[in-house]
């Protein structure tokens, strides 16, 4: 198996499959545009299992992902797509960049999700754009930018029921689609569902259970993930 790409938090390789590929999930976390970095223990593990679960619930529901099947605690074997470059946020509740470039108080609830792109460069940041600039740059056509959108949305109302029977408050995530590489050419959901793409509070306490508490210095980071792997579990059962 030849390495393709690293991320931030994942790496990709080659099989003897040219449509399959396999996912490493890594125990570094990073933070700023990769500007704040660390390594936690089991973070790798955690998130792969995680992600597992969450991408078989989804697929349950009707949302067609990447995923084929776990090899091990750390490694997903992952269809062979084209990611496309534009990220979706999709915002239940104010928080991070949004609070800051915006000074709405952090927990307020938004009246209806509210759906950004991101242009996917870790170089520039990964710049807010909209359909108009996706459009004009070749990322995504109006009707693929459409389609990420309703995707988006499906995969926030399903996430929001499934956190709330975990006792977590789905504030925000961020999530990545690829074109498969078949005839029909379509676009399916990719990269990961984790503490580390999901803002996830505690629906009784507030509590941070999400990659804020690295971000913010708080402290207990992988006991966090740990208590969000055993309550998606416990849920998905």
């Amino acid at each position: 198996m030849e390495p393709l790409y690293e991320g931030k938090a994942k790496r990709l390789y080659t099989t003897d499959d040219p449509n399959v590929l396999r996912m490493e999930y890594k125990d570094e976390a990073t933070a700023f545009n990769a500007e704040k970095k660390a390594e936690f223990e089991n973070k790798g593990r955690l998130n792969t299992a995680i992600t597992l679960a969450m991408y078989r619930m989804l697929e349950a529901k009707g949302v067609e992902t990447h995923l084929l099947e776990s090899i091990d605690d750390t490694n997903l074997l992952v269809k062979n797509v084209d990611i496309l470059m534009v990220e979706v946020i999709v915002r239940n509740v104010a928080a991070g960049s949004f609070s800051k470039r915006l000074g709405v108080k952090e927990g307020t609830p938004f009246n209806q999700p509210i759906v950004e792109f991101s242009y996917k460069s870790d170089e520039l940041g990964d710049p807010l754009i909209n359909d108009d600039y996706a459009r004009e740059m070749g990322l995504a056509t109006p009707e693929e930018c459409a389609e990420l959108k309703s995707k988006a949305l499906i995969i926030n109302d399903v996430m929001i029921e499934f956190f709330q029977h975990a006792g977590l408050k789905l504030v925000d995530f961020k999530v990545e689609f690829g074109r498969t590489k078949d005839a029909d050419a379509k676009i399916v959901l990719a990269d990961e569902i984790s503490p580390d793409t999901c803002r996830l509070w505690d629906i009784e306490t507030g509590k941070k259970m999400d990659k804020d508490r690295f971000r913010q210095d708080l402290g207990g980071v992988m006991e966090a993930y740990e208590e969000v792997l055993k309550r998606v579990e416990a849920t998905v059962k």
